[in-house]
């Protein structure tokens, strides 16, 4: 029923960190992982009950990751807000997670490039455990 993973441009050891970290902090609920950058896109992972094709998959998700790709866009917006001598601060930008009716989207991004997860109905806990380790391997 899952664990579809496809051909990327990206070094596959860091394609397959990337979804065994997402596959390990969220389960069977994660649909799929994209990996991405404020130029192109990687579908490194989609689970299979989703998508009757790659086709159809890489047309569904590049929708989504042009979406999401104003977050560099945002960054001086973030690193504003996260002023440790500001009063205001609300500290350093983590990941962002969008609740839509049928699962989520979480979005992780480093100075570069970023990573999307997708997934049916979760805990907010998994949400957290996967950004900060996703986090770990985009700063590598």
């Amino acid at each position: 029923m899952y664990d579809v993973p496809f051909q990327s441009d990206i070094e596959t050891p860091f394609a397959d960190s990337v979804v065994s970290t997402a596959r390990t902090s969220i389960g069977d609920s994660l649909r799929s992982v994209i990996y991405f950058t404020p130029s192109a896109m990687d579908l490194l992972y989609v689970r299979r009950d989703l998508y009757e094709s790659r086709e159809s998959a890489l047309e569904a998700k590049s929708r989504l990751v042009e979406f999401e790709r104003v977050g560099f866009a945002e960054a001086p917006v973030r690193t504003a807000l996260a002023v440790p001598a500001e009063a205001e601060s609300i500290g350093a930008y983590e990941f962002t997670v969008r609740i839509h009716e049928d699962g989520f989207v979480v979005r992780v991004l480093g100075a570069d490039a970023g990573v999307l997860l997708t997934t049916d109905g979760i805990d907010v806990d998994a949400f957290e455990d996967a950004a900060t380790a996703i986090t770990s391997l985009l700063d590598e």
